[in-house]
């Protein structure tokens, strides 16, 4: 292993996931839902979090893209979603959760998160999305025996950017922070990376965020995560951020 990085802690949506095949669809879901099937009210809320109708949308840094079910709830609620933010955060875990069958990994995860388990590296997953959701995911794609940390907005650990995640990884498996590799599709993944004092900051593109927008957080920006293994095992052959 390359520059005394020992572990790595993936975000889960844009990293792991490919954000707009999985997303997309589950957003329009969740706003039908919560405007209890008012059309022109589920267009508002899926606008004000930055989806559109078609489940796509422009702004990175929205609360679709980097918050969690209570930050999205608070969000709705707000701009006019019937009920309380307790029980439509519950609501939209549920959906979340039950959408994991649903959901378009960036390639054979097994295969890419096993090369680096075999290489010694210890594995983290760190999400806005709830803890039930993320390990429903390692169940799915077999990842059971690779990952050895999972952390959702409702662990106790605190929520993105803040550096609760990273920590709690950290003492989990009995590494420093200049030891963990974090990577994400966000700003907000690289700023809990920072907060943290972790030692590598990754930013990928399968997500939300853009190379231009990426670039000035992250010590390396790849095309996805299938580039993670290269990069750790010979760090000079890295693209630029």
């Amino acid at each position: 292993m390359s520059d005394g990085i020992r572990a790595i802690l993936f975000d889960k949506d844009g990293t792991l996931l490919d954000f707009w095949p999985s997303w997309g669809p589950i957003a329009v879901r969740a706003g039908t839902h919560a405007a209890r099937g008012d059309a022109a009210l589920a267009e508002r809320l899926l606008a004000v979090a930055g989806i559109g109708l078609d489940g796509r949308r422009a702004d990175p840094d929205s609360v679709f893209a980097a918050g969690s079910a209570a930050d999205i709830a608070r969000v709705w609620i707000a701009a006019g979603a019937p009920g309380d933010v307790d029980s439509l955060t519950h609501e939209l875990d549920a959906i979340f959760c039950a959408a994991v069958g649903d959901v378009v990994p960036v390639g054979d995860l097994a295969a890419i998160l096993g090369r680096l388990a075999r290489r010694g590296y210890r594995l983290g997953i760190a999400s806005s999305d709830g803890e039930a959701a993320i390990r429903a995911t390692v169940e799915r794609f077999g990842l059971e025996g690779l990952i050895d940390f999972v952390a959702g907005w409702d662990s106790g650990h605190g929520g993105k950017p803040g550096p609760g995640m990273v920590l709690a990884f950290c003492r989990a498996i009995g590494v420093a922070p200049e030891a963990v590799a974090v990577v994400g599709d966000t700003l907000h993944d690289l700023a809990m990376a920072r907060a943290a004092d972790a030692g590598l900051r990754v930013a990928v593109l399968t997500g939300t965020g853009t190379r231009a927008r990426l670039a000035a957080e992250a010590d390396v920006v790849l095309g996805s995560i299938a580039e993670l293994e290269a990069l750790l095992v010979d760090p000079a052959a890295a693209p630029a951020p």
